[in-house]
């Protein structure tokens, strides 16, 4: 059987970097999606977060100083800050991978076994 996986990956981030080897070394070939340069849209955003069983604020990325920017808060409503986010892709939490109906944030790397 073949498994697709795919990882929202930024090649600058070492969780991510980790993450995407932690699965080619176990044979897989990860769909590697740049999502700061192929961001996905609201409905991505929504869907995954379905996929990982959290609300929108559990993968926002609040330390970045465009959440601020913004004037976002962890309060804020999905839709909200899944418009953010796609508008500013770097407000998710990376890595992000997607397997098997499911997703998990690499944070550690580790935590995407339980996806695979």
């Amino acid at each position: 059987m073949v498994m697709n996986v795919t990882i929202w990956h930024n090649p600058r981030c070492t969780k991510s970097r980790a993450t995407l080897a932690l699965l080619q070394d176990r044979g897989l070939a990860p769909d590697v999606r740049l999502y700061l340069e192929d961001a996905p849209d609201v409905g991505e955003i929504i869907t995954v977060a379905g996929l990982l069983s959290l609300p929108v604020s559990g993968f926002v990325r609040t330390g970045e100083s465009v959440f601020r920017d913004l004037g976002l808060g962890k309060g804020d409503d999905d839709a909200k800050l899944a418009d953010a986010m796609a508008a500013n892709p770097a407000l998710i939490e990376r890595p992000i991978v997607i397997a098997n109906g499911k997703a998990a944030i690499g944070r550690p790397p580790e935590a995407v076994l339980d996806i695979l």
